[in-house]
């Protein structure tokens, strides 16, 4: 059994998240070139990790917001998650569960949360965590919809992981994850887009 084995938890994720010092290079080569154009931005500001992201699509306003509340199916389109699913619901307020697990070459951790979500639609989303692996998290996900064929899906917040996150290649890693995120979130509104104007078009 290795050493990494041994250890349990936070000391095993802080030990893999170390040692993906030594192949972030290799990581960053399999990063898919059709994402290139989804801006991601993270900062480690002490514990606690701000993220920023811009992803553009060409799809209709109501099929990106289909697919970005479809929490019940978010499970059959991002890679990541295991377990999706609405357990409560109040108009315009959710409570959703999702379990997963996020993997970076040889970093692998599971995750489980519950997030309340308050909607506000076609325009913005607001997350904010209830219980889960993290200590606390926040995020605001906005369409920006200026009249043009291309809709902005901007997602910005904060999150304080319970595990240790090295500066400069641990930020770099969880840009890596949230642009793969997003880039499966546009391909599923793609997807949905063109069937849509098959059905249409028959």
């Amino acid at each position: 059994m290795t050493y990494s084995k041994c250890l349990k938890g936070p000391a095993r994720s802080a030990l893999l998240l170390g040692l993906a010092i030594f192949t972030a290079p290799l990581w960053a080569a399999t990063e898919t070139p059709n994402n290139q154009d989804i801006v991601v931005n993270v900062e480690k500001n002490g514990p606690e990790i701000t993220v920023d992201i811009d992803c553009p699509v060409t799809a209709p306003l109501p099929v990106v917001w289909q697919v970005l509340t479809d929490y019940d199916h978010m499970a059959g389109f991002i890679s990541n998650l295991d377990i999706s699913r609405v357990q409560a619901r109040d108009k315009t307020r959710l409570e959703v569960y999702q379990k997963g697990k996020a993997k970076r070459g040889p970093l692998s951790f599971a995750f489980e949360n519950v997030r309340a979500i308050e909607l506000r639609p076609e325009r913005e989303i607001h997350s904010r965590l209830i219980s889960g692996d993290m200590k606390a998290s926040e995020f605001t996900t906005r369409i920006v919809d200026d009249g043009s064929k291309v809709i902005h899906i901007s997602n910005s917040g904060r999150y304080t992981p319970n595990m240790w996150v090295p500066p400069i290649i641990g930020p770099a890693l969880i840009a890596a994850e949230m642009r793969k995120q997003f880039g499966e979130i546009r391909a599923e509104i793609l997807r949905r887009s063109a069937n849509q104007t098959q059905s249409s078009s028959q």
